[in-house]
């Protein structure tokens, strides 16, 4: 089957919950996301050592999320989704479409809430009964009670929710949250925490004592399918070897990205702007993920060798796919939250400045012109999550944007020699034709 954990509003609690499960269940579990999240999975893996996937019917679609839920679940013994914000929130706000609930309904899996009670006692009842009752469709496993005060105060919520029916799966004392530190888009990266082995250590010993186990073992157990059909077997495997940036600066990749480019014949070779003097040799292409350059501009700056060799090989037409913090890292400038600049890799003809103002939300993209990836007059849609701006704007954008929040289109993003550049995160689960185009194009790079 599998367990969807959703918090009754953003953030309270829900990760912590969601983490010590994951811990309590050690390596045996398979982890899902809902949302364009990037950080939680960096968790999630930290924690089972297997690759977090997101579940994002607006990136993708209803059809993706059911398949790479019934095609990764497979793999483990147990499966679990974290929910995004409340049950209930959308893409849009006003309705529920790329919601936790939206996700849960189609799995069909059982909801686990997870209650804020530290100023609660009898008024937690109004409350599951009305996140039970809201809508009909969704089936609800139980509720944890988190931030409990005290023995008194436990009893009192049981006592309320008991007239429900509605089990209650767990609870954690007030004192037993774990806070993981967090800066201006949301959790500090795995990668950067020196504690974090001592972190999850607390989360299993979490996860071990604060659940109610016979009950739960049974709803996380993995669904028993048939064999998934893979849209990316109809492509013909293209060997090329391709750089990716990992490091401390870049490590925003959704799985199902890296996984469908090795699937399609793609060998992918780690490196890092921050330490590596060259690309990886014989690269035919290079995908620059988002990240956090801002926080290491000096750093990147001071390796002049991989800029000047970045800056070399994009004029010799080395296809680039950057997203974001990549397309930060490939402007003239990089000015920092203190207003020092940075010089960069130089590539394309903006400066970049860091800003007070956080850009969020879906857009739907509209291709303006062709790129090593898509086809002039595409339609996509994608995820912008950033606090900096770049100018002057493109004189020639790959975007056309429109979204939430967006009172007209926007235009946006970079082409320039072989380079994709843009502010826009895609998720290519549902349009394998999109990385494989990019492999193409790599392949041509080989080949010249």
């Amino acid at each position: 089957m599998g367990l969807v954990i959703a918090g009754e509003r953003s953030g309270v609690g829900k990760t912590t919950v969601t983490l010590a499960l994951l811990a309590a269940l050690d390596q045996g579990v398979q982890s899902f996301k809902v949302g364009p999240d990037y950080i939680d999975p960096m968790f999630h893996q930290a924690v089972t050592g297997r690759p977090c996937y997101n579940l994002d019917p607006v990136l993708t679609s209803a059809a993706y999320v059911q398949r790479c839920y019934q095609r990764y679940s497979q793999t483990a013994p147990y499966a679990l989704v974290e929910g995004v914000m409340g049950l209930f929130d959308g893409a849009g706000g006003y309705q529920d479409w790329g919601s936790t609930a939206d996700v849960a309904r189609s799995l069909q899996l059982p909801v686990l809430l997870v209650i804020d009670a530290s100023r609660l006692s009898h008024s937690v009842a109004a409350i599951v009964q009305g996140y039970r009752t809201l809508d009909a469709r969704l089936q609800f496993a139980g509720v944890v009670l988190n931030r409990v005060a005290s023995d008194r105060h436990l009893d009192l919520l049981k006592a309320a929710i008991a007239p429900l029916n509605v089990p209650i799966l767990g609870f954690l004392r007030r004192h037993q949250n774990i806070e993981l530190p967090s800066r201006h888009l949301g959790l500090v990266p795995t990668a950067e925490l020196p504690t974090l082995r001592q972190t999850l250590a607390q989360l299993a010993t979490l996860g071990k004592t604060c659940f109610d186990w016979p009950r739960l073992t049974p709803l996380l157990r993995s669904p028993v399918t048939t064999q998934v059909r893979l849209p990316e077997a109809q492509f013909q495997p293209i060997p090329v070897r391709l750089a990716v940036a990992r490091d401390r600066a870049f490590s925003f990749y959704y799985a199902e990205n890296l996984a469908l480019l090795e699937a399609l014949g793609a060998q992918l070779i780690n490196w890092s702007p921050l330490s590596d003097p060259k690309l990886p040799e014989d690269s035919q292409g290079l995908y620059l993920g988002g990240g956090f350059p801002e926080l290491f501009a000096a750093e990147l700056a001071a390796n002049g060798a991989a800029l000047l060799t970045v800056k070399t090989a994009l004029a010799q037409q080395l296809p680039v796919y950057a997203e974001c913090g990549g397309l930060m890292y490939l402007c003239q400038q990089l000015q920092d939250f203190e207003q020092r600049p940075w010089p960069m890799v130089g590539s394309l003809p903006a400066a970049v400045q860091m800003s007070a103002r956080l850009t969020l939300g879906y857009r739907q993209a509209t291709v303006c012109q062709s790129t090593p990836l898509l086809a002039a007059g595409t339609q996509i849609w994608g995820h912008e999550f950033h606090r900096s701006v770049i100018q002057p704007a493109p004189v020639d954008p790959i975007y056309s944007l429109q979204g939430h929040g967006l009172s007209n289109p926007v235009l946006e993003g970079w082409r320039h020699h072989q380079i994709h550049a843009s502010y826009l995160h895609l998720h290519w689960g549902d349009r394998p034709e999109i990385p494989y185009r990019f492999l193409q194009a790599c392949q041509q790079f080989g080949r010249s």
